[in-house]
């Protein structure tokens, strides 16, 4: 959902939130991005606090991310530790501040997923929570419960019940964990998310069933009507040529390879991708630079737009322009490839990286006879999506 991205993952912390909004049992905490920010907040919480890394991976416990402190002095050396750490490759900015729980007696996991495989959506459930739950999968997945939810009818408490029946949760907190079934999914369908997860929901001294961990992915496809979802997005961590391409509304998702990718139609982009990285293989390895769907309108404003984002990509050594022509004749799309170069050299944007453009479909041989009339020094047309593909992949080895 980056017009590209499909997903936006969230923190810890942004998680803890949109339950609590939603009515999911969770303790207190407040997120901080300085260390003198914790001896307050702890003070808030009553003295003491868990201090917590927020970053997008897991393992954090582990790689001394989430630390206990007994006291606002501690919280704040605590802090100070952690902030800034460097966690599987993610740099920590920020701690949450969160209340101590009650003394844990069991542990469990609960989650709500979009199965795209299936597609439907499914529930999954375990009393083997706190520890990753594709280590439970492929251990014990005896203790995995899956259960298909119809998107129609939801999770009512009944569905809720037979889950937690599926999954052999304790008699004791069956019901207690049916009703927080049943709120998880109000939060997944209100916030049109993906994913919702909470490892673990714990089961504490005093009988209380809490969220102690949550995991959120949104959908940005979404955003039309979740604008305040917008505030959730780490910009900061955000690739800036995706950043730009979703200023300017392209479809954008940056890769780690070498040719530049420009389709019409993300079908047709996926293929593209593949047809690339086949051909980079008799080349070094060379591999797609990108995802780049223009969709149907390529106008040359879009098409200039387009080439600026991949062109500004320093690791993209050539340019693949693969576009069937439809709806957007071939012959439009290919005015729009001529004004954008001309575009881009009026803005002092010089192209000086090759461009393979294979046009087929509606309009065809005039969108080709519109190139090859511009003639332009950096501009090769092949006629076929494999001869394309193959042909900017030599020129990115090169």
């Amino acid at each position: 959902m980056e017009k590209g991205r499909t997903r936006v993952d969230l923190f810890e912390y942004q998680a803890r939130d949109l339950f609590a909004k939603h009515g999911v049992p969770v303790l207190a905490g407040e997120v901080i991005d300085t260390p003198d920010a914790a001896r307050a907040a702890t003070e808030r919480l009553g003295g003491k606090s868990v201090v917590k890394a927020q970053v997008k991976v897991g393992g954090r416990g582990k790689a001394g991310g989430v630390k206990l402190a007994a006291t606002p002095d501690e919280a704040v050396a605590r802090a100070t530790d952690i902030l800034g750490m460097d966690i599987k490759g993610h740099t920590v900015h920020k701690v949450m501040i969160a209340e101590t729980a009650p003394e844990i007696a069991e542990e469990y996991y609960v989650s709500y997923l979009l199965d795209r495989t299936n597609r439907t959506f499914l529930a999954m459930a375990s009393v083997a929570g706190g520890m990753d739950i594709e280590q439970v999968a492929a251990e014990t997945p005896e203790k995995l419960a899956k259960v298909p939810v119809d998107a129609n009818e939801g999770v009512t408490i009944e569905k809720a019940r037979e889950i937690v029946a599926q999954a052999k949760f304790p008699a004791e907190v069956a019901e207690q964990v049916a009703e927080v079934m049943v709120t998880l999914w109000k939060t997944f369908v209100a916030e049109d998310a993906l994913l919702v997860e909470v490892n673990p929901l714990a089961k504490v001294a005093d009988g209380r069933v809490i969220a102690l961990d949550g995991k959120v992915s949104l959908d940005a496809n979404a955003e039309f009507r979740q604008p305040e979802h917008e505030a959730l997005e780490d910009k900061a961590a955000a690739n800036p040529l995706e950043a730009a391409a979703k200023a300017k509304g392209l479809n954008y998702v940056k890769l780690d390879g070498q040719v530049g990718i420009i389709g019409n139609g993300a079908g047709l982009v996926m293929s593209t991708l593949d047809v690339v990285a086949y051909a980079g293989e008799n080349h070094g390895g060379v591999k797609p630079a990108n995802f780049l769907d223009i969709g149907g309108g390529a106008s040359a404003e879009v098409m200039a737009n387009g080439l600026e984002i991949i062109l500004g990509d320093p690791d993209v050594k050539s340019v693949f322009v693969n576009v069937f022509g439809g709806i957007t004749a071939c012959d439009a799309v290919a005015n729009g490839i001529v004004q954008a170069l001309e575009l881009l050299k009026s803005k002092g944007e010089e192209v000086t990286k090759p461009l393979v453009v294979r046009l087929d479909g509606n309009n065809a041989e005039l969108g080709r006879k519109i190139l090859n009339d511009a003639d332009h020094p950096l501009v090769q047309q092949v006629d076929t999506m494999d001869g394309a593909a193959e042909r900017a992949a030599e020129l990115a080895a090169k």
